[in-house]
């Protein structure tokens, strides 16, 4: 009688062992749910990117009204010329790369954002006095490019990703004669029309669900 018992139990460890493997192998084969394919929570809310798209629209309008006034006033449209202006003007370009499409990080793009917006709002005061008929759009184009900068600023410190200290405007170039202020006038405008462009598609992506 002992050895039927023997066999009996042997012949449940088989059975327990190729349980065992079944569930093994359908665990294995069910496919796995990654953490970058569960769509991540919101991280800005809906009214501030409403809103900020919003801005970036009204800065661009007044930018191109300044930039084709400067053109058709000035003659200062030619791209070699202007590259060549601007390496000698020392007029600067605010980078955004950590708001490209490739390396998209919520802080370092928000940060960006608020240092370039500075570094244009810089520019365009050092304009001033460029033409009396300019005066008023350069004006509000200002003001626009200011209240951007803090409603960046604002969000910034919602999240609990701002600095202990606002950053403060670099130095901003200086102008030997009108004819390098109007030069410089069309390639700062130039430069924030990218830079609203980069700006524009980056919030557009934190839009999106």
């Amino acid at each position: 009688m002992a050895q039927p018992s023997a066999q009996s139990h042997m012949k449940l460890i088989t059975l327990q062992l190729l349980l065992w493997h079944s569930i093994l192998w359908m665990v294995q084969t069910i496919p796995l749910v990654s953490a970058s394919s569960v769509p991540p929570p919101l991280p800005l809310p809906k009214s501030f990117l409403l809103k900020s798209l919003e801005q970036v629209r009204k800065i661009q309008a007044k930018d191109e009204v300044l930039l084709e006034q400067l053109c058709a006033t000035y003659k200062l449209c030619h791209p070699e010329e202007l590259a060549l202006l601007g390496h000698s003007l020392g007029i600067p370009q605010a980078p955004l790369s950590s708001c490209s499409s490739q390396a998209l990080q919520l802080r370092s793009c928000l940060r960006q954002l608020h240092s370039g917006l500075l570094l244009y709002k810089g520019l365009l005061q050092a304009l001033a006095g460029i033409s009396p008929e300019l005066a008023l759009t350069l004006d509000m184009l200002q003001l626009d490019v200011t209240n951007f900068a803090t409603t960046i600023w604002q969000q910034m410190e919602n999240l609990g990703v701002a600095p202990a200290v606002q950053p403060t405007q670099n130095t901003m170039p200086t102008f030997a004669s009108a004819f390098q202020r109007r030069a410089g006038g069309v390639l700062a405008t130039s430069h924030l029309q990218d830079f609203l462009g980069m700006a524009y598609r980056a919030l557009r992506h934190f839009a999106q669900p």
